[in-house]
């Protein structure tokens, strides 16, 4: 019997992929095959024809820089991105990207990158850099656990929800306890480390959504996740 194809879209892989972001990649690949599911892997960067069907959409951080060198594309293509949230298509935006499906970053120098508005938040630049460990609670992924690091601090609007409240770390802004954003399908976070190898249950989320979405059903066994929850063990002890 054939197995069913997922596809999954590396968006701008080539500017936007830092703290080892692709780690992110490599887990949604690595569950889907547990699952019984086979992964198609595309990359999209500037310039790309944009495929026709996505199951899966994931993106990464950057430094200014590759936001602005992306920002022109990722304009020209925003309908295409809004349709396929619209069609709740599940997607996961780390740091960079996650800013950039807002409205706008606003750098500390004053330059105005525009984000395409998926998302209902802010994000200006600061003098202070977030950097540590960062553990946040939520009610759907229980404790999230991963690595910061941004100067940007992002606000979110009334058309979003965080994605956990932080219990050690500075989330989104380092004020309001708040980490990510949640909007449909669509998750926004500034946790790398990778993010998705020390929560696999935000990675079966994403495959889930995207079976159901395009099967109707959501093919789920029991893994082994004792490596994954090992290493969450050592990730919580340790300091920010």
């Amino acid at each position: 019997m054939n197995k069913k194809e997922l596809t999954i879209l590396q968006l701008y892989p080539r500017d936007m992929n830092i703290y080892g972001d692709w780690g992110n990649v490599l887990t949604v690949i690595r569950r889907a095959q547990w699952y019984g599911y086979e992964p198609k892997l595309l990359e999209y960067n500037p310039g790309d024809t944009f495929p026709v069907h996505v199951d899966i959409v994931l993106g990464g951080g950057g430094q200014d820089a590759g936001q602005e060198k992306i920002q022109a594309d990722l304009l020209k293509m925003s309908p295409k991105l809004h349709e396929l949230v619209e069609n709740d298509v599940p997607m996961l935006m780390i740091c960079g990207l996650y800013q950039l499906f807002g409205k706008f970053f606003k750098t500390k120098d004053g330059v105005m990158i525009d984000g395409i508005g998926i998302l209902d938040i802010e994000t200006y630049g600061g003098e202070e850099r977030m950097i540590g460990n960062i553990v946040t609670d939520s009610d759907e992924f229980g404790e999230i656990i991963g690595y910061e690091n941004h100067s940007g601090q992002t606000f979110l609007g009334e058309g979003v929800q965080p994605l956990g409240t932080v219990r050690k770390g500075a989330g989104n802004n380092g004020q309001d306890n708040g980490e990510g954003a949640r909007y449909r399908h669509v998750i926004g976070s500034y946790l790398h480390g990778s993010l998705l190898p020390k929560n696999p249950a935000i990675a079966d989320w994403l495959l889930e959504k995207a079976a159901i979405q395009r099967y109707g059903e959501f093919s789920q066994t029991i893994l082994d996740d004792h490596f994954a929850s090992h290493a969450r063990e050592i990730a919580l002890k340790r300091p920010r």
